[in-house]
């Protein structure tokens, strides 16, 4: 049994009819009918990145192409009828739910994903992902998103909603002003230097940014290099009372983790593996994360870039570039830490009395939802 923070052996969860938790007690004490499984039971999996819109681009999108030309990519095929998208939004979900994620943060460019998550199925952190990098163009880039957050807000609960900006290198700093100060949700999300050519582009605004930004129509006039890397540009930007959510973390350096720690900000590292490996055949320095006592979380990103969506399938890819790293973290990663990381650890992440976090039984097969 793994509780959300440990594993506990000899002892029974106690669960109401509706999956609320009631207690953990000693195998001695349970009496008779406590159901035995052969594998692991654990609180349901915290997904804390996903793109559930772009379900569609599943098997459509090149493998190892470098990030630059996988957005191309995603561009340029993201557009299908939207009875599509609204079929492969709702077997991405099913297939998350079956896989045992019970809690998503999810980023949405548009409000296709809105009438599946009205179904309830999944508990959502919605981030609405503002982007633009021309400043004269920022009210309107900003009036686009804003829509798009009040169509979340008048569909599901509005303090599910948060207005986050995309990238470091997508985002003008006009634009930028306005989303940190916007009503929304404080809890934000943030591409964070998925590609070395990130830290090119602030440091000297040089590298294959130059080629993208070109291909893509993007004027780039306005932007200066500020001489530090994309994280210390950026990281000092978000006000501090908000909580940020570092996504990807693959060109994070030990110089930018020793200078996210003079930030006020909670700050949680989220590794898509799986998806790095999708991309660009590289992974995080989750060694170094560890180190340095990093809050770190997981997630599957999206379809165009995965597989699946598991992060059972996550950790396996985690356990063979890094077999040093106990299985009992990694499920605290995926349970506690990510209910943490979304606001979500008052009902999620833990068998904690109260609580109803969904079950999860791990065997040689997989991971599978039970509750």
């Amino acid at each position: 049994m793994f509780d959300g923070y440990r594993f506990r052996n000899d002892e029974v969860l106690i669960l109401s009819k509706e999956g609320t938790v009631e207690a953990m007690i000693p195998a001695n004490e349970a009496g008779d009918n406590v159901q035995e499984f052969d594998g692991i039971i654990s609180p349901g999996f915290i997904n804390c990145h996903c793109h559930l819109e772009l379900s569609h681009l599943k098997g459509l999108i090149d493998e190892h192409t470098g990030l630059a030309q996988f957005v191309q990519q995603v561009v340029q095929k993201r557009r299908l009828p939207d009875e599509e998208i609204f079929d492969a939004i709702a077997t991405a979900e099913k297939e998350m739910l079956n896989n045992g994620i019970v809690a998503v943060g999810d980023i949405c460019n548009s409000p296709h994903t809105i009438s599946q998550k009205q179904k309830g199925n999944l508990q959502y952190l919605n981030f609405i992902e503002a982007m633009g990098s021309d400043p004269a163009a920022a009210e309107r880039n900003f009036a686009i998103f804003e829509k798009v957050y009040n169509a979340f807000c008048e569909s599901l609960d509005g303090d599910s909603v948060s207005i986050t900006p995309h990238a470091p290198y997508s985002v003008s700093e006009k634009l930028w002003q306005k989303i940190i100060h916007h009503q929304s949700s404080k809890i934000k999300s943030i591409h964070n230097q998925e590609t070395p050519e990130e830290n090119e582009w602030f440091q000297a605004k040089t590298g294959g940014f130059v080629e993208m930004f070109r291909q893509m129509g993007i004027n780039s006039d306005s932007f200066n290099a500020t001489g530090k890397t994309s994280l210390q540009t950026f990281l000092p930007k978000f006000l501090p009372q908000q909580q940020v959510l570092l996504v990807h973390n693959v060109h994070t350096t030990p110089a930018d983790i020793e200078f996210s720690k003079t930030v006020v900000n909670e700050l949680y590292w989220c590794c898509c593996p799986n998806a790095n490996q999708y991309i660009s055949n590289t992974m995080p320095n989750l060694p170094l994360f560890i180190k340095n006592n990093c809050n770190i979380v997981l997630g599957t990103d999206s379809l165009a870039s995965n597989h699946q969506l598991s992060i059972w399938e996550e950790i396996q890819t985690i356990q063979k570039h890094f077999p040093e790293i106990e299985l009992e973290q990694l499920l605290g990663w995926a349970t506690i830490n990510g209910a943490k990381a979304l606001g979500f650890s008052s009902s999620f992440g833990s068998f904690e009395k109260g609580k109803k976090p969904g079950l999860v039984y791990i065997n040689k097969e997989g991971s599978i939802f039970l509750d």
